[in-house]
C-alpha cells in the first residue's frame, strides 16, 4: 500500500528530462515502487485462497458486496458529489459552469473518468478476476489454467511495443487475473513454498531483485525512447518478473511487527486505498495552488522531494482517517 500510494501521489509522471541524470532519477524513483500492484493481486490471492473452497461462488460474491463492493461505491459517489460541489462553487464566483447546461452528462462523465481513470478501477478489476476463478473454480489448482492466464497477460506486455489495442490500465481487463491465481496457488502449497524460500540466500534474493531492478528501468526509458505513451505499465516483462521476485523477498521477510502493531494493515489497507483517491484529486489541488508548485519548473530532485511530501500527507491523513471511522458507525465504508 506504501507502493501504491506513493505511486499515484508522485508528480514525475508524463515529464521528461533532456539529462540522462535527471531521466535516471526520475525512472529509479517511480520504477522501486512499481512491484506493488502485481504483489497486491498475489497477496489477495494468498489471503482469499480458502475461501474459494469455503463458500460458493454466490456466498462469496455476497461477502464481497458488503465488506467490498459496498465501501467502494460509497466513495466513487462521494467523490462525484465532491466535484460537483467544487464546481458549484466555482460557478457561483463567475467561473466555468459548463456542468449547469447538461447535469446528467457530467455526472456520467465524472463517475466514467473516477470508475476507469482513477485507482478505484482496480477494485473492479481485482472483483473481475475473483469471478473468472470463482466461474473456473474446479480448475483453479491446474497449472495448465494458470498457465493460459499467464499468456494473457504476456499478450498486454508485448502489446507495449506493437499497440495492437489501448495500452492504457484500464483496458488490462483480465491481464491480472494470472498474479491473483498464482496466490491462490502458492497459498495452497504454502509449507512446500515457504520451506524452499526459507532455503534461498539472502544475497541471491538481493541480486536477482536488483538485476530485475535494473532491467525494468531499462525497459522504462527504451519504451520512452521508442514513443510510448504509457513506458511505467506494470504489465512490463521486466516489471512482472521484479514484481515476482519482491514478492518472494517479501514472503522471506515475513512479518514486521513494528508494521502489524502500529499501522494494523489487515484493518485499515482497505480504507487507505479507497480514500486517497479521494485526497489526491481534491485535497491535494488545494493545498499546492499557488504558482511555487509548478512541477515543471522544478529540478528532478525537488519534484521527488515533493512527491514523498505528496505521499507522506496522502497516506498520513488516509491512515488517520480510516482508524478514525473503523471507531464509529461508519467503519463499514472502510470495510470494518
Amino acid at each position: 500500500m506504501f507502493g501504491i500510494v506513493f505511486e499515484h501521489s508522485a508528480v514525475l509522471w508524463g515529464i521528461k528530462y533532456s539529462a540522462i541524470g535527471d531521466t535516471w532519477l526520475q525512472v529509479v524513483t517511480m520504477q522501486f515502487w512499481k512491484f506493488a500492484t502485481i504483489a497486491f493481486f498475489l497477496i489477495g490471492g494468498f489471503l482469499i485462497n480458502y475461501k474459494f473452497t469455503e463458500y460458493t461462488p454466490g456466498q462469496y460474491l455476497v461477502r464481497r458486496f458488503k465488506n467490498t463492493i459496498k465501501p467502494w461505491l460509497f466513495w466513487i459517489f462521494f467523490l462525484v458529489i465532491a466535484t460537483l460541489i467544487q464546481r458549484i462553487i466555482i460557478a457561483s464566483r463567475g467561473g466555468d459552469a459548463v456542468f449547469l447546461t447538461s447535469p446528467l452528462a457530467y455526472f456520467t462523465e465524472e463517475f466514467r473518468y473516477i470508475l476507469f481513470e482513477s485507482s478505484f478501477w482496480f477494485i473492479l478489476n481485482f472483483l473481475i478476476c475473483i469471478s473468472i476463478l470463482l466461474i473456473f473454480k474446479k480448475h483453479l489448482y491446474k497449472l495448465w489454467f494458470g498457465l493460459i492466464w499467464a499468456a494473457v497477460s504476456l499478450v498486454y506486455s508485448v502489446n507495449l511495443y506493437f499497440e495492437w489495442f489501448v495500452t492504457h490500465h484500464s483496458a488490462a481487463l483480465f491481464g491480472f487475473v494470472f498474479y491473483l491465481w498464482l496466490g491462490v496457488y502458492l497459498n495452497r502449497y504454502y509449507e512446500q513454498v515457504m520451506s524452499y524460500i526459507k532455503k534461498i540466500k539472502w544475497s541471491y534474493v538481493a541480486i536477482v531483485n536488483v538485476l530485475f531492478f535494473l532491467l525494468s528501468c531499462l525497459e522504462v526509458i527504451y519504451l520512452a525512447k521508442h514513443g510510448s505513451k504509457d513506458e511505467y505499465n506494470t504489465l512490463r516483462i521486466s516489471n512482472i518478473l521484479y514484481s515476482l521476485s519482491m514478492f518472494v523477498l517479501l514472503l522471506k521477510m515475513g512479518s514486521v511487527k513494528f508494521i502489524d502493531k502500529n499501522l494494523e494493515p489487515r484493518k485499515t489497507t482497505f480504507g487507505i486505498y479507497l480514500l486517497h483517491q479521494i485526497l489526491i484529486i481534491r485535497l491535494m489541488p488545494e493545498i499546492f495552488k499557488w504558482n511555487k508548485w509548478n512541477t515543471t519548473t522544478f529540478t528532478v530532485t525537488e519534484n521527488i522531494l515533493y512527491s514523498i511530501l505528496r505521499f507522506t500527507l496522502v497516506y498520513g491523513l488516509s491512515f488517520f482517517l480510516t482508524r478514525l471511522l473503523l471507531k464509529t458507525r461508519l467503519k463499514w465504508t472502510v470495510g470494518g
